[in-house]
C-alpha cells in the first residue's frame, strides 16, 4: 500500500514555489463532506503557508466527485487570472459499480480539462474501499491528501510560469 507507514502531510518547503502572485482555484465535492472538508482544509493551509494570498484562493462546491471536471472548467472560465485547480472530492466503494463509472469519469475528466486549459488541475480525489480509509487520509494517521495536492498543483504552476516565454 502506497500510504502504509507515511504521513502524506509531510513535504519539503523548499521544493514548493512562493505562491505570493498565484491564484489558485479549489473545486470540492458535497459528497461525503466530512471528508473533502477535511482535504479542503489541509489544502487551504498549505496553501496560505506557501504564500498564496486569502484573496487568491476561489473555493467553490459541486454536488459529487463527478461533477468536478465542470466545476474546474467553470471556474478556469470565469477567472481568466486563474494559475491552477486542486479538485478534491471523495469516493468509498460501495456494492454495485456506481463507484468505478464515478472514479473513472472524475479521473478522466479532472485530466481531459488540464489539458484542454493548459492549467494544472490536481487531483484530489480519495478512492478509498472503506471510509476508515478516507478519514485516514483526510487528516487522520496518514496526514491530509490536500496538502499532497496542494503542494503539486503549487509545484505545476511554478513550473507552468518557469516555462513561460
Amino acid at each position: 500500500m502506497a500510504t502504509y507507514l507515511k504521513n502524506l502531510s509531510d513535504y519539503q518547503r523548499d521544493r514548493v514555489p512562493n505562491g505570493a502572485k498565484f491564484r489558485v482555484g479549489i473545486v470540492v465535492s458535497q459528497w461525503n463532506d466530512d471528508i473533502t472538508l477535511g482535504l479542503l482544509k489541509g489544502a487551504e493551509q498549505t496553501l496560505l503557508e506557501n504564500g498564496v494570498e486569502p484573496d487568491n484562493i476561489i473555493i467553490r462546491f459541486v454536488p459529487g466527485t463527478f461533477e468536478l471536471p465542470l466545476g474546474a472548467q467553470m471556474l478556469l472560465e470565469a477567472d481568466e487570472e486563474m494559475d491552477g485547480v486542486i479538485a478534491i472530492g471523495c469516493v468509498i466503494q460501495g456494492e454495485t459499480r456506481h463507484f468505478d463509472f464515478v472514479c473513472e469519469g472524475a479521473t478522466k475528466g479532472i485530466m481531459d480539462v488540464q489539458l484542454e486549459y493548459g492549467v494544472p488541475v490536481s487531483f484530489c480525489v480519495l478512492t478509498d474501499n472503506t471510509k476508515q480509509q478516507s478519514i485516514d487520509r483526510s487528516g487522520g494517521k496518514h496526514g491530509n491528501k490536500g496538502v499532497e495536492c496542494a503542494v503539486a498543483c503549487m509545484q505545476m504552476i511554478g513550473l507552468q510560469k518557469e516555462l513561460e516565454p
